[in-house]
């Protein structure tokens, strides 16, 4: 039999232009035209914006002024971060009923601390609400990528491709927490916070304080491994969120390397999937060197990845590409060097849960905020909607010109596309930028889906397309619309006193629909955009080199790819020891494309 290999570095082969290719890219066109008509008619509302930031300023310098001559400010103690865990919660400001400061509900007994104090511990109660709660909707989406990916598959491998959704959760949730943890947010402290800022679901943050560092740039947590010293509310809920974020990186491979990935080399990718994800959430969520990259090098505000198109969805597409290209491609994929379509098996299953993703995704992005109390989720809400929503169409209208018909497949993808594009620039962003950036990533994973297939890389869902591409574009996309209008201080950087006051904020280089004033190709906008260039090339590499070494060593462990015999009868009963179907009679033999492929 003739071995496929994947054309990756190898010459593209040169195409002729069609007429609907060319309808596609014109159409694509005029989306892009819009941007600068609709800047110009929010022209107005940008400079009306701008007086009133002056005149804002003024008031904000007469303030600064009467406080000066003001008695000192009184801060509670435990608003600077606790030094030891907070088991209970009674740390962080006070109970209404009892009241843990002995004071109960009665308002004789109570000054303005205690109103204060009572009135903290509310807002920290909103916000671990808030990030619980969202992060419940996280873990609901893993019911949706088991369903996409089993429904794109063949009906012989559906149990085995089930359970390899359903056992990645147990798998990389131990792993993070015996050492992913750690790595990833035992230095987080506050998180992504202005100077002088609290952490927003309580002081107990505080005691991840722990990192290996070269001069002043962190390259790794270290502190929390299996939780050991970490038994504090505000670290428990913290713990969960940011599990359930790494599931998804963690499901992603699964969907490229199915239908031939042997269960046992598998099982102990679930155990290493930890390792690339942590070590570069450190770098971008956990006070590492890309977070650095604004108040170290002056690099805008830093990497800024709001809710992981990089740090979730770019790893595990990265992962997900390298794991394809080394357990090759399935048989019967390849003939005569030519992709061969190989339909799934139930594509309704495929679009519900797309639904069940969608609406997972309003705790995914909204969740990101971790606070309740940050009024921006409204944004995110609405930018996520509109960007999955715009991509969808964009997916379907691509298909409809290319080949006639829309594909409820690739129309699936391109709603998935679009909610990973959002994911990154979902706070920083306008509606209508979201609406760019969701048709932009419904073209872009369409073209994507079948580049790969001409590279010889057998992607059976476009995992690689919808999470590596998009996230990728994602990721700039931070550094290209962000409109100045949110993300104050983040990543501790402040404007200076001679620089405009969107410079606090996170700007892109086409801040498209900002109310804030900021304006095209400003410093902060260049630097925001090449801090966004050199983290997804950082999560590129780490992803590749860790993923391709980890393979590599597997590999000599428990062979990768399953046996001829058990790829060509589906792996549900030789692996799994169940089919998913009992009650209906699968082919298990050859198809005509297989026993073409194996006759070559």
């Amino acid at each position: 039999m003739k071995k496929v290999v994947p054309n990756l570095w190898r010459r593209m082969p040169q195409y002729a232009i069609g007429r609907r290719f060319k309808a596609s890219a014109i159409a694509l066109l005029l989306a892009i035209l819009i941007v600068p008509f609709v800047s110009w008619a929010q022209s107005n509302e940008a400079m009306s914006a701008m007086t009133a930031t002056t005149a804002a300023a003024t008031e904000t310098a007469a303030a600064a002024t009467e406080a000066a001559t003001a008695p000192a400010a009184y801060k509670p103690e435990y608003m600077a971060g606790l030094s030891e865990p907070d088991p209970t919660g009674g740390k962080a400001g006070t109970w209404i009923t009892p009241g843990m400061d002995g004071k109960g509900d009665d308002v004789n007994k109570l000054g303005m601390t205690d109103l204060y104090d009572r009135i903290a511990h509310n807002t920290f109660s909103i916000n671990m609400v808030w990030v619980l709660i969202t992060g419940f909707l996280v873990m609901f989406m893993q019911l949706g990528f088991a369903m996409v990916e089993t429904g794109l598959i063949r009906a012989k491998n559906a149990g085995h491709t089930y359970a390899m959704n359903m056992m990645i959760y147990p798998l990389g949730c131990i792993a993070f927490y015996a050492y992913g943890f750690a790595l990833g947010w035992g230095n987080w402290f506050n998180g992504p916070v202005a100077p002088g800022w609290y952490s927003s679901m309580g002081p107990g943050t505080a005691i991840l304080n722990s990192g290996l560092h070269i001069g002043d740039w962190t390259i790794l947590g270290t502190k929390g491994f299996f939780l050991s010293g970490m038994q504090d509310v505000s670290v428990m809920a913290l713990f969960f969120f940011m599990m359930v974020f790494m599931d998804t990186t963690a499901t992603i491979p699964t969907g490229t390397m199915c239908e031939r990935w042997r269960w046992g080399n598998f099982s102990l990718y679930g155990l290493f999937v930890a390792l690339p994800y942590c070590v570069f959430a450190c770098w971008a969520w956990g006070g590492g060197w890309l977070a650095q990259l604004g108040p170290l090098a002056g690099l805008g505000h830093g990497y800024v990845d709001f809710a992981g198109s990089g740090v979730v969805h770019l790893m595990g597409g990265t992962i997900g590409l390298i794991g394809a290209i080394i357990i090759g491609p399935r048989i019967g994929k390849f003939v005569n060097g030519k992709a061969v379509p190989i339909p799934g098996h139930d594509l309704p299953m495929v679009m519900g849960g797309t639904f069940v993703l969608a609406f997972g995704w309003f705790g995914f992005n909204p969740g990101s905020t971790l606070a309740g109390t940050d009024l921006r989720i409204s944004f995110v809400v609405v930018n996520t909607m509109l960007a999955g929503v715009a991509a969808a169409l964009a997916a379907m209208v691509t298909m409809q010109l290319k080949f006639g018909k829309p594909d409820p497949s690739m129309m699936c993808n391109g709603m998935l596309a679009g909610l990973v594009a959002i994911t990154a620039p979902c706070a920083f962003v306008s509606p209508g930028g979201a609406v760019l950036i969701g048709l932009i990533a419904g073209v872009l994973v369409v073209y994507s889906v079948f580049f790969w297939d001409s590279m010889g890389v057998d992607d059976p869902v476009g995992a690689v397309s919808v999470h590596g591409v998009n996230g990728l574009f994602g990721v700039l996309a931070v550094g290209l619309f962000a409109t100045g209008d949110y993300g104050m201080g983040w990543n501790s950087v402040m404007a200076g006193e001679k620089d405009p006051a969107f410079f606090s904020n996170v700007v892109g280089i086409l801040p498209f629909g900002s109310v804030s004033g900021a304006t095209y190709f400003s410093a902060m906008g260049k630097g925001q955009l090449a801090a966004q260039a050199i983290g997804g090339v950082s999560c590129i590499l780490l992803g590749a080199v860790l993923s391709f070494v980890w393979f590599k060593l597997a590999n000599l462990i428990i062979p990768m790819r399953v046996s001829r015999e058990t790829e060509l009868q589906g792996a549900d009963l030789p692996e799994m020891g169940a089919l998913a179907y009992p009650d209906f009679e699968l082919k298990t033999t050859m198809s005509s494309t297989e026993m073409s492929s194996a006759s070559n």
